[in-house]
């Protein structure tokens, strides 16, 4: 896995969770490529169910990848504790430098994008998605709590991109419920 282009890895990442029976979804810039505007990311954000034992066969398949690859087990321990505050772990190729940020699921809202998830094919490998409505409140919510004017953008860009297929009703009800239905209202309004 010499090349670095992180589709390469991202395949790999979901054969292993595939196989390990993790449930999971691709979240982030990756995922905004698929429902926006393409950008540069440089790492992949992969949310997952996780239990541990599956996370210490998880452990072992990453480990496996290579003897250069990063990965801290503690880390991934601290990541599964119910309500933790940083509930992310990741794992660098070292082949490639490419990094993956698993994300743990904490919220019913997290549980609920689960369950929405969109199989996209990425190199002829059908690999889970964040569904666009979620993709969109999770980048609202941190918008909310960093400013960033990254997650601002990337809204705009699959309400662009996205917007006449979108769940409009789904969007403004859970916006609502999650505290960012002001966000989603202005978000739409600077697209027109």
């Amino acid at each position: 896995m010499e090349n670095s282009d992180p589709r390469q890895l991202l395949v790999v990442i979901a054969n292993i969770l595939q196989r390990l029976g993790i449930p999971y979804l691709v979240t982030g810039g990756i995922a905004v490529l698929v429902w926006g505007r393409p950008r540069f990311t440089a790492d992949i954000d992969i949310v997952i169910e996780l239990g541990q034992t599956s996370a210490d066969q998880l452990a072992e398949a990453l480990q496996a990848l290579g003897a250069t690859g990063y990965l801290d087990r503690e880390d991934m321990r601290r990541a599964m504790i119910p309500g933790v505050r940083l509930n992310e772990f990741n794992f660098i190729d070292g082949n490639t430098g490419v990094k993956v940020d698993f994300w743990t699921l904490q919220s019913n809202f997290d549980r609920q994008r689960l369950t929405r998830r969109v199989a996209r094919e990425i190199l002829g490998q059908p690999i889970y998605f964040s569904s666009p409505e979620d993709l969109i409140l999770s980048k609202l919510l941190w918008h909310q709590q960093s400013s960033s004017s990254r997650q601002w953008e990337d809204v705009q860009s699959i309400i662009r991109i996205s917007g006449a297929t979108l769940d409009w009703d789904y969007l403004q009800k859970t916006a609502a419920k999650l505290g960012v239905k002001e966000e989603l209202a202005k978000a739409k309004q600077e697209i027109k």
